[in-house]
């Protein structure tokens, strides 16, 4: 081998856990877990893969570290098709929440103020934070004023299930508050 050959580089793609199936599995024994669950005692390998190939299923490392590694005799594919399910499952139950900003200026007709609503309403709707902010140009920041009850005049036609997340606060040259949906 030569020197320098074993280094990390950044720009090859790296691999995750790999799980070692039949002849991948190195060590001289294991502890062997049998289809049914059952603790079939520690193995020498080349005797646990066969009784798996007898079975016609795989002989599977479930965990590496132990001492001796642990082994389970099943279908690896099905075992790879349950895990994948598992992880689709979790992540359909980790709702993400997002933050969506409405920008506003002072001087905004109503009739776009009722359409910007109309769309914090859907977003709220699908559990999303919304983050209206106003700002100003020039002489409009001697009117700050207008901004606060634009979002005054906002969380009125929101109605009541809504709970303000973050009261309207001045940075710089905007006014922002944060909303989000009752539960």
């Amino acid at each position: 081998m030569a020197f320098g050959s074993s280094r990390f580089d950044p720009r090859q793609q790296q691999r995750g856990y790999q799980i070692r199936v039949n002849p991948r599995i190195r060590v001289p024994e294991v502890l062997v877990i049998g289809p049914d669950g059952g603790k079939l005692g520690v193995l020498q390998t080349h005797e646990a893969l066969r009784m798996a190939q007898e079975q016609g299923l795989d002989l599977v490392e479930i965990n590496p570290k132990a001492e001796p590694p642990v082994c389970k005799i099943l279908d690896f594919g099905k075992y790879k098709y349950e895990e994948k399910k598992k992880q689709n499952e979790a992540k359909k139950k980790n709702v993400v929440s997002e933050l969506k900003e409405i920008q506003l200026r002072p001087a905004t007709n109503s009739h776009d103020i009722e359409t910007k609503v109309r769309s914090a309403q859907k977003f709220l709707e699908d559990g999303h934070r919304v983050k209206f902010t106003v700002r100003y140009r020039g002489r409009e920041l001697s009117h700050m004023e207008l901004g606060y009850e634009q979002l005054k005049n906002i969380l009125s036609m929101l109605g009541e299930k809504i709970v303000v997340l973050a009261e309207p606060k001045v940075e710089l040259k905007t006014v922002s508050m944060t909303i989000g949906k009752e539960k």
